[in-house]
């Protein structure tokens, strides 16, 4: 997590997750849709791991009317955020810190996108509980993040596709050699299997399957009512 307080690497954030991410703008464009099912005109939406403003970006041109609560533990990728918003920002309240030190106002939808593969299991649970107690009863979860197979053969298949779609977009092929390497070294990788049963276990329902982009997985899900 220390790259997300570097600088340097903060700058170059903007151009990764098109690289690196099938389809980035589509899962953007799908996790929108599924919060404007349920989420009102006027509604609040949570996103956490806010930093860059990506997503807090596409939400706020794509709905006038909705605001916005952005936590994310970087300032420094907290200042980009507020950066890429430009005028956006005022209808979002940013907040340097983790999950469980934010507010429990509760907010129409949520979404997580990119963020739960940093987390260890059991705090990647506790983290999934304190998002939905801040979201009304029947509230949408949208999450996307690093989920796949992670038998030894099965991890490095998936693992070089990853590799393999990063250097078909542009990126150089020793660095996505690199990064497949840090992600099986030093990330807490879960099966989409396991990924499931934590939402289920964190006590949303409706979980259902929305994407999937090689070592992606994306997942909506509901606030009990």
């Amino acid at each position: 997590m220390s790259l997300f307080s570097d600088p340097q690497a903060v700058a170059r954030y903007a151009e990764g997750p098109v690289r690196q991410v099938p389809g980035f703008h589509a899962l953007q464009q799908m996790a929108l849709l599924l919060l404007a099912e349920s989420v009102p005109d006027e509604g609040r939406v949570l996103v956490l791991g806010a930093g860059g403003g990506l997503e807090l970006k596409a939400f706020a041109q794509a709905r006038p009317g909705w605001r916005f609560l952005g936590i994310d533990p970087s300032a420094e990728m907290l200042k980009l955020a507020l950066a890429t918003l430009g005028s956006l920002a005022q209808r979002v309240e940013l907040h340097e810190g983790f999950i469980d030190t934010a507010a429990q106002d509760l907010c129409d939808g949520a979404t997580c996108l990119l963020t739960l593969h940093f987390i260890e299991a059991q705090e990647r649970l506790r983290t999934l509980v304190e998002l939905r107690r801040r979201l009304k009863p029947g509230a949408p979860l949208v999450v996307a993040h690093h989920s796949f197979p992670q038998e030894a053969t099965a991890k490095r298949r998936w693992l070089e596709r990853y590799a393999a779609f990063g250097v078909a977009s542009g990126t150089p092929e020793s660095n996505a050699k690199s990064a497949i390497e840090a992600i099986a070294s030093r990330l807490p990788l879960l099966s989409p299997q396991e990924d499931e049963a934590l939402l289920k276990e964190a006590g949303f329902d409706g979980v259902e399957l929305f994407y999937a982009g090689f070592t992606f997985k994306g997942w909506v899900a509901y606030s009990p009512v």
